[in-house]
């Protein structure tokens, strides 16, 4: 019999699963974006006022940083979860949270109105949208690589990674046409509030595709097994303390694999808007425009990305991004400092394409390292924990290293130091290009019959 996982999909099918999981994640990268765009331009002003220019953003970022923080804790218990009762139900939960936060902040008092207390409930809503990011990406990705074939995961999975650059793509071109056609005053007393509202019409659209989607097939098939181990009275261990039982080592390479990328990412497109408005004294639409532009195209590039991975391997593909990257964190400001638009939106058109390199395998690449029954937990726990410590910290860090020299140079060498650490853990993990996703790792805490373990044992700790 054909498993799951090594049968080839229906076209139809498969492009269904991978539209409603790019649709979703598109969704919440939205909301999560939007509310990074909203913190180098105006949250400063409206929810942090008195302090300097560059002191207000980074207190602004410190409650974007809350986001992150709020994640790995997302990833626990939807990973939980999800490899508990299923893929499908999770997604629907992570994205009613999300765009609920997020159309409430569209609904918040300013410090002029009510003083300290709005701040306090921006932080809120911020946990609560990183949260639900903690257990979108996992579940998005993993419905689509346990729907496809072995041979194909790298370009298939690599859709819902496209959400990222099409929920930023949506955020700051809405901002920037905000930007176009409001004065900075009107801009900054009502229009920032349009597209966090718009995020509620965003919701209804996901939720009726997603819900439409049937729940993977390689997790039905490891839930029957489940099941018949529990018949059988085998006590079933906590994925998420399974994982880290049976394959820490996946999860320290999938948070290796993420630093660089992490770092590399909210450094082009969040930091450059501080960058350039404050530093090089341009207008917030030159930054804007350059994002707009750059993840136009890395919406495209990110599933050739994965495309390639199917052919090169995994590795390949990302040591192309975290090796091109460690060269470019250097060009990169020197671009920028020509205030030239159009070198502007090159520079960042040329980094956000090599991000895709590391960022288009991914998801294949981590999903490939756990075994069905902790495949949720691990690939979001590895991915997470990647965020704190790298997208969480890098704006903050840049900001801090910007204000402390007055130059560039210490975030070059900052965000070369991450992507050096990818490169190092790449380098050393093995290519998982091909695996299937249908191997069996049975967490079992009570002992078992002796021929009932023979026919049942683990996977080795490295997931082979």
């Amino acid at each position: 019999m054909t498993s799951p996982s090594t049968a080839a999909p229906s076209p139809t099918g498969i492009r269904r699963i991978v539209a409603a999981s790019l649709i979703g994640t598109t969704v919440e990268w939205y909301d999560f974006f939007l509310y990074g765009s909203a913190a180098a331009l105006v949250f400063n002003e409206l929810f942090f006022p008195g302090s300097e220019p560059l002191v207000g953003t980074l207190l602004a970022f410190l409650t974007y940083a809350i986001g992150f923080a709020a994640r790995p804790l997302g990833g626990l218990v939807f990973g939980h979860y999800g490899d508990k009762i299923g893929r499908k139900r999770l997604l629907v939960l992570s994205l009613l949270l999300m765009g609920g936060a997020t159309f409430a902040m569209g609904l918040l008092p300013t410090h002029a109105s009510i003083g300290v207390g709005a701040p306090i409930l921006l932080t809120l809503l911020r946990l609560i949208q990183g949260f639900a990011l903690g257990g979108e990406w996992g579940g998005a990705v993993l419905l689509v690589s346990e729907h496809g074939d072995d041979s194909s995961r790298g370009f298939w999975a690599s859709w819902p990674q496209a959400g990222a650059p099409g929920g930023n793509l949506l955020a700051t071109g809405v901002l920037a046409v905000l930007a176009a056609v409001q004065s900075d005053a009107a801009f900054l007393a009502w229009g920032w509030r349009i597209p966090f509202l718009l995020s509620g019409v965003l919701v209804v659209i996901g939720l009726w595709i997603r819900v439409s989607v049937s729940e993977s097939p390689v997790f039905l098939e490891a839930q029957a097994r489940a099941a018949e181990r529990a018949a059988a009275g085998a006590k079933a261990a906590a994925p998420a303390a399974e994982v880290f039982r049976t394959n820490w080592r996946g999860v320290l390479t999938a948070i290796g694999t993420r630093l660089g990328e992490n770092i590399s990412y909210y450094v082009i497109t969040a930091f450059l808007l501080v960058y350039v408005t404050s530093h090089l004294g341009l207008p917030k639409s030159d930054g804007l425009n350059a994002v707009l532009i750059g993840s136009a195209v890395h919406f495209v590039a990110i599933p050739a990305w994965g495309a390639l991975s199917d052919r090169v391997g995994r590795r390949a593909v990302t040591l192309i991004g975290s090796v091109g990257m460690t060269g470019w964190a250097f060009a990169f400001f020197a671009l920028l400092d020509s205030k030239s638009f159009p070198v502007i939106a090159a520079a960042v058109t040329v980094g956000l394409l090599l991000h895709g390199a590391m960022y288009g395998p991914q998801a294949a690449f981590i999903s490939e390292m756990f075994a069905t029954e902790v495949r949720y937990s691990g690939a979001s726990m590895g991915s997470q924990l990647a965020s704190i410590i790298g997208g969480a910290l890098a704006p903050i860090v840049a900001v801090a290293l910007l204000r402390e020299y007055d130059s560039s140079l210490p975030v070059s060498v900052y965000l070369a130091a991450a992507t050096a650490i990818t490169t190092l853990t790449v380098l050393v993990a093995k290519e998982t290009r091909g695996r299937s996703l249908t191997r069996e790792q049975t967490p079992v805490r009570a002992p078992v019959p002796a021929a009932r373990r023979a026919g049942h044992g683990a996977v080795p700790a490295d997931g082979n």
